[in-house]
């Protein structure tokens, strides 16, 4: 093979995103490319000239591809049930081995090809939640029609017996809470049917900056008896959006204010905006467009990840006295917009909202 073809191809193995290692028929590692090192944790020199088993014993499914690839000399893919184990955290990857022919027909070895797919799993979750938040808002809304009946009558008649009551009865407690609970239960439904009503969102042009830094002027005075510290990072770049301002806002605000309710006295919450360079949204019959990722990030005691599933779904809440419809409002404006909320522990401690919206211009 001509020198310039070699070096090219070595280019390539270089600076390819996914990790690419290659091993001889004896299972030695022969290729370890720097996308390997960084998904695997592990450096060319501790890996170079040792077997694949030797250096990756505890990734038995790896192990066994490898293994089996090398045996029967054909490929074999898993995109489902490989995770690599680095410290305590757990990796999903796709991988695929495919056995190495020289021209003769003769295996010579393997390459193994693995690609992230953290990335991908949390964008199916976002996905996922977007489609359960739907089905559930379908349900409750024929619920919530057949409650506001019946509850109209109880507060008509606790109404009808506050003002049959003599003044200074102490009985007039009982109609007041009556009426109290009635109209927080009321307020309840009209949140759960906001949900599932088919508002018309009104496209306009967004300024994203100029709605967060409204909002975190007006937050800053919320959060001065904790002494929340607010600190805003906005790329100056990211142009005009299409999308309904009233309802970004109430997005943005929602967990602005979720933030700042987690975090401790002198706690500290950063909203950062970017084009996020890694994915694109491509809709049939339409060009790509890039995506704008609005982060809140809050230095709180984060989200335990049983929790973190949950907290989009209608009626889940950890708050004392909260309705568990905020976390899935914000959920049903993103998925107005075509865009993706999506939750991750910080390595700081606390946690990441990530709201991706895709950057269609007029």
């Amino acid at each position: 093979m001509p020198d310039a073809q070699q070096q090219l191809y070595a280019l390539i193995v270089e600076n390819v995103g996914e990790a690419v290692i290659a091993l001889d028929q004896q299972g030695r590692i022969r290729l370890f490319n720097p996308a390997a090192q960084t998904l695997t944790g592990k450096s060319e020199k501790q890996c170079l000239g040792r077997t694949f088993s030797e250096c990756f014993s505890q990734q038995q499914i790896l192990c066994s591809l490898v293994e089996k690839t090398l045996l029967a000399g054909r490929s074999i893919s898993d995109h489902e049930t490989v995770a690599l184990q680095r410290s305590k955290k757990s990796i999903p990857v796709s991988a695929t081995v495919s056995p190495l022919f020289t021209p003769s027909g003769e295996q010579q070895g393997a390459v193994l090809i693995m690609r992230d797919l953290t990335r991908i799993r949390t964008l199916e979750d976002a996905i996922r939640r977007a489609d359960r938040l739907s089905m559930v808002g379908t349900m409750a809304a024929g619920l919530a029609h057949e409650i506001k009946n019946p509850l109209g009558g109880i507060k008509g008649a606790a109404q009808l017996l506050q003002m049959e009551l003599d003044a200074g009865s102490p009985l007039t407690e009982y109609p007041q809470v009556m009426i109290r609970e009635t109209d927080r239960i009321n307020n309840i439904i009209e949140e759960l049917l906001d949900l599932s009503r088919p508002r018309p969102t009104v496209r306009d042009e967004v300024n994203i900056g100029k709605i967060i830094n409204e909002i975190v002027l007006l937050q800053r005075q919320s959060f001065a008896e904790k002494e929340v510290k607010l600190k805003v990072y906005l790329d100056p770049s990211i142009p005009s959006i299409r999308g309904d301002q009233s309802l970004l806002t109430q997005l943005f605000l929602n967990l602005i204010k979720n933030a700042g309710e987690a975090v401790a006295q002198g706690g500290e919450i950063q909203v950062t905006t970017r084009i996020d360079s890694d994915y694109h949204l491509t809709s049939p019959g339409e060009r790509s467009v890039p995506l704008v990722q609005i982060v809140i990030d809050d230095n709180g005691p984060g989200i335990p990840p049983e929790q973190r599933e949950r907290i989009f779904t209608p009626f889940y809440t950890t708050k004392t006295g909260g309705t568990g419809l905020g976390l899935a409002t914000c959920q049903k404006i993103i998925s107005d917009h075509a865009g993706l909320l999506s939750l991750k522990e910080r390595k700081e401690g606390g946690s990441s909202f990530i709201i991706s919206l895709p950057l269609h211009r007029h």
